[in-house]
């Protein structure tokens, strides 16, 4: 079923850059885009939009202090298409203040606005830990020596309602090698020394452990098959990439098979690959035309 047929507005001059089976990409100002999407349509907005940081990217990203106003005017209108059991799932990385070795708030200064002024509920905060992040920022963690490495995004899980949709049991864990033995052998039920009550039911084998709220994804793709086509084709891949792993979290965790989802800035869309491998619908934006290009690389011929 063609995404514009289900949730865009009709508009004749309008149309796809590419699509596939379950999505498609629009070449565009998402800002403009989206008012082409019909109110509560949506069932997942997943995205990591350009963060705020102090050096210019190619990419186009704001500096901290004009980052939130930018970004309100998306959040109204991701808030207008969420269907009410929809979810908002926000990447952000952090930023330090100029020239100085401390941190920007811009992120939880965002949250509170998204929160108290466009009325998202806060589902839950997630931290997106990449250990294979380079040791940044150099001057104050491989040269002066007095920070450690970032290697953490925070991610808001936002919500419409206080009920979005959401099944743990889609996303478990392989257990632990002493959990496994638990199961194995038994548990005698007694309270912890942390007061908490463990009964005989701790002792179920549900397949697989509840996953925490810090995801562990490398971003290592460095021979991927997206790289290699696009370094063939002389495209110039998209230089902030987050992992298929964080996409294939969320879409599974909040989703079921056949609901659309949304990455108003879709870089080398990571977004759409994935839904589409898990049959979800899917509608992607992007304005550089060169990153859609390299995109396709993603997809088979």
């Amino acid at each position: 079923m063609e995404p514009e047929k289900t949730t865009l507005k009709k508009a004749i001059t309008f149309s796809p850059y590419y699509s596939q089976n379950k999505g498609a990409v629009y070449l565009g100002d998402s800002l403009e885009l989206i008012k082409l999407i019909e109110d509560n349509s949506l069932n997942l907005i997943l995205t990591s939009p350009p963060f705020a940081l102090t050096r210019k990217k190619e990419y186009g990203n704001e500096n901290a202090e004009k980052y939130i106003e930018w970004f309100l005017p998306f959040a109204y209108e991701f808030k207008r298409v969420l269907a009410d059991n929809g979810s908002f799932i926000l990447d952000l990385g952090g930023a330090y203040l100029p020239g100085l070795p401390v941190r920007s708030i811009y992120q939880y200064e965002l949250l509170v606005r998204l929160c108290k002024e466009v009325g998202f509920f806060l589902a839950q905060e997630f931290y997106h830990y990449n250990p294979a992040r380079l040791p940044t920022p150099a001057e104050w963690v491989t040269i002066r020596r007095i920070r450690v490495k970032d290697s953490v995004n925070v991610v808001w899980w936002l919500s419409k309602t206080p009920h979005p949709k959401a099944n743990n049991r889609k996303v478990l864990k392989p257990y632990s090698e002493s959990m496994k033995q638990l199961l194995k052998n038994g548990y005698k039920a007694k309270i912890r020394p942390s007061g908490h009550d463990i009964s005989d039911k701790f002792q179920k084998d549900n397949q697989g452990a509840i996953p925490p709220n810090l995801l562990e994804i490398a971003n290592t793709e460095s021979n991927s098959v997206y790289l290699r086509r696009c370094k063939a084709a002389g495209i110039q891949p998209h230089p902030a990439r987050f992992p298929q792993g964080f996409a294939d979290f969320f879409i599974k965790f909040l989703t079921d098979e056949d609901d659309i989802i949304l990455d108003p800035f879709a870089g080398s869309n990571t977004t759409g690959f994935v839904a589409e491998i898990l049959q979800r619908r899917w509608i992607c934006f992007e304005m550089n035309e060169n990153y859609i290009i390299g995109s396709r690389y993603r997809f088979g011929e």
